[in-house]
């Protein structure tokens, strides 16, 4: 008789309900018909979090891609008025993004359809279940085992 792989079953549900996360953030994206990727969407949420406006080569090494990828998705952004390429003052050879108005709008609206999608996503949870699986999220995210592991 084998032993039944739990590790292995706990990662087959982790990998399901990632799928079913991006899904459901994706149909709320597109039902807050804001134009944007969901690619985009993570560019402009990590621009947010920088404390002044990054060079390319920043955001390419925080979202970990190759550089490439940061300029086609800042070349949609910076079309539709969410971004801005600004010079350097201290080296006006290097470019820097900005973030505009348009574009905090648009991470607002983003924020609002991310939160939409949670709620979707825990509702079958009652308030004690989503407090225990905020702490065990918390444990995989750090890494740190459980006492008596």
């Amino acid at each position: 008789m084998t032993t039944p792989d739990r590790d292995g079953a706990l990662a087959d549900q982790l990998l399901r309900l990632t799928h079913r996360v991006h899904r459901i953030q994706k149909r709320h994206l597109h039902q807050a018909d804001l134009g944007i990727t969901p690619a985009q969407s993570r560019l402009l949420r990590t621009l947010a979090h920088f404390g002044g406006p990054p060079r390319m080569a920043d955001l390419a090494e925080r979202l970990e891609v190759v550089p490439r990828a940061v300029t086609t998705l800042v070349d949609g952004l910076e079309a539709s008025g969410a971004v801005r390429r600004v010079p350097d003052p201290a080296n006006r050879r290097v470019i820097r993004i900005e973030l505009t108005d348009t574009g905090r709008a648009t991470l607002h609206a983003l924020h609002d359809a991310r939160r939409a999608a949670a709620r979707e996503m825990l509702a079958p949870l009652t308030d004690e279940q989503r407090e225990a699986l905020g702490e065990l999220l918390d444990t995989l995210i750090d890494g740190a085992p459980l006492p008596g592991c």
